[in-house]
């Protein structure tokens, strides 16, 4: 390889990380600054549980359409062109969230971002899968997920630290900044060796062409679900579930979400790792499912015990569940060229977006169950379904990815 070559895939490595960052930074701004920025807006202090499920709902609503709609231009205009509509998109609409003055502005403004952000990690691991070897691929997505799940320990930083309408100033900032790096990175040739032949590309319905394919893709979504079960449950509803299991204090969100995410990144590279070293995807996957629900049962055993215990079991339960490098690394790597940025800009989003029919059953299930019970109770139902799809996943370290699907 040249070392023009080594430059691009060093920059493309850089630029996808950053967009994973900025990405990760605003997802869970919210869930830092959920409860003093509806407060701000006047909500009632009983109402912002209820109100703060809506907003992430719509949020997570705008992640799934804007995962389709984005993977269905990359397919068909490239991985490196929308990754520039995108985090316009998102930059304005996050600037714009620091200036909502009702919740309903706040809803639509969250929806747009979640449109804007839905494409940054799947273009980004579709783009540096293709242009690295088949071999040491797994080391340049990690590094991109790993790396970019900092993104939520500075979210967590700048909502402690500042007030909510600047943190969000600053997730709109540094989107604009990353607009001017992505100039000097190159298109995948293995996109473009497909850009003017006459297949399906970015055909969302092809996946489901046949029953063997839609099950596989079926298979990438679900094996994702414990990480936002975690994510979207535990650290997000972290104040109202450390109240609930005997915390005197309830937990701040933005330290809940530091934690996590600090656990995540050293998980997500161990992952990566162990994907890497047992040159299986399948085989890592399987042990950090086993380790996510020996930390989901350490988070509600010893959780209440005292608030810094508490943030441990949400940092060892982000870095139990850290194996979100190698999802998307074998959601690139399971479809040919030309419905790959579909599926690995869908597959994610769809996970995240999973949040919404998942936090409908935890509020279902609370009055019956409490709020641990009903948390504990869409966890086991989350992992049982992980360790299910975990078989219909073909396993792909070292696969070539120069074919396409018909």
């Amino acid at each position: 390889m040249t070392p023009p070559d080594r430059r691009n895939i060093h920059l493309a490595v850089l630029v996808a990380a950053l967009g994973y960052f900025v990405d990760v930074y605003d997802l869970l701004l919210f869930s830092i600054v959920r409860v003093a920025s509806l407060v701000d807006l006047g909500v009632p202090q009983a109402e912002v549980l209820s109100v703060g499920v809506r907003l992430i709902n719509t949020q997570m609503t705008g992640l799934l359409i804007g995962g389709v709609f984005w993977g269905i231009m990359a397919d068909n205009f490239g991985r490196r062109s929308v990754l520039f509509g995108s985090i316009l998109l998102y930059s304005l609409a996050n600037l714009a969230n620091g200036m909502v003055q009702t919740v309903d502005q706040y809803a639509w403004l969250r929806f747009v971002a979640g449109i804007g952000l839905a494409v940054e990690l799947g273009a980004g691991i579709t783009l540096v899968a293709e242009i690295m070897s088949r071999e040491g691929r797994g080391w340049g997505t990690t590094i991109v997920a790993s790396l970019g799940l900092l993104g939520a320990v500075v979210a967590g930083l700048v909502g402690d630290l500042f007030p909510c309408r600047i943190a969000y100033f600053v997730g709109g900032g540094l989107g604009l900044l990353l607009l001017g790096l992505r100039i000097g990175v190159r298109e995948s040739t293995m996109f473009e060796t497909i850009k003017t032949r006459a297949v399906g590309k970015g055909n969302f319905f092809l996946l489901f062409a046949n029953g063997r394919r839609a099950l596989r893709y079926l298979a990438v979504v679900l094996v994702g679900l414990p990480t936002w079960f975690v994510m979207g449950i535990l650290i997000t509803f972290s104040p109202e579930i450390g109240k609930a299991i005997g915390l005197s204090e309830a937990p701040s969100a933005g330290r809940a979400v530091m934690f996590a995410y600090i656990g995540a990144t050293l998980g997500d590279l161990l992952s990566g790792f162990l994907s890497q070293v047992l040159r299986s995807r399948k085989k890592a996957i399987f042990i950090f499912l086993t380790l996510c629900a020996l930390g989901v049962v350490n988070y509600f055993l010893i959780g209440g015990t005292s608030l810094p215990v508490f943030y441990l079991a949400c940092g060892l339960v982000g870095a139990m569940s850290g194996y979100w490098a190698v999802f998307v690394t074998v959601a690139s790597e399971q479809f040919g060229t030309n419905l790959r940025g579909t599926v690995a800009s869908t597959a994610p989003n769809f996970v995240r977006g999973a949040v919404v029919p998942i936090t409908l059953l935890f509020q279902s299930l609370k009055p019956t169950f409490g709020i641990p019970g009903a948390a504990m109770a869409v966890g086991a139902l989350t992992l049982a379904i992980g360790y299910l799809s975990l078989l219909g996943l073909e396993e792909t370290f070292g696969k070539d990815l120069d074919y396409v699907d018909s």
